[in-house]
């Protein structure tokens, strides 16, 4: 089965209101199987909105100036490129634990360079970068579970 079809199924599983699906083939055979949604646990302290309000002018003066915001709302800043996971699975940034990263911030990469693996049923998937720039985040910690389109890195295209 090749990594595409195995995505496709993913999505597939994802979207459909199923908890498990099994699919056999001559020499294969997967399982899928959804988490159940995690509860939703704590509590939230919401403080009422206060508004201020300027003194009222005294009878008969003339109406105040509106007043003007010192500076200009600022626009939103591009964060970069998000790589976003293809699949579920944890996530590796070397290819063993004795290896150095295959990147960390501020290195340099091209188009199709391994970025981390992840690993998804005993098979180990390496990640590529979709884009040449400079990696400006990392934002998942090695060894650690991902889910489906978590993002994993932000390259800054060069």
């Amino acid at each position: 089965m090749d990594l595409e079809r195995l995505r496709d199924i993913l999505n597939l599983v994802s979207e459909a209101d199923v908890s498990e699906v099994e699919l056999e083939e001559e020499d294969f055979r997967i399982v899928v199987r959804k988490a159940p949604p995690a509860p939703v646990t704590g509590t939230w302290d919401v403080a009422p909105a206060v508004q201020a309000q300027a003194p009222m002018p005294p009878a008969g003066a003339p109406p105040a100036p509106e007043s003007v915001p010192a500076t200009e709302p600022a626009a939103p800043v591009s964060r970069g490129e998000e790589v976003r996971a293809p699949i579920v699975g944890t996530f590796y940034e070397a290819p063993s634990p004795e290896s150095p990263p295959f990147v960390s911030v501020g290195d340099t990469v091209k188009k199709g360079d391994v970025l981390c693996i992840i690993e998804a049923m005993k098979l180990m998937n390496e990640i590529e970068a979709e884009v040449s720039g400079i990696v400006r985040e990392v934002l998942v910690t090695n060894a650690t579970p991902v889910e489906y389109d978590q993002p994993l890195f932000i390259i800054d295209p060069s």
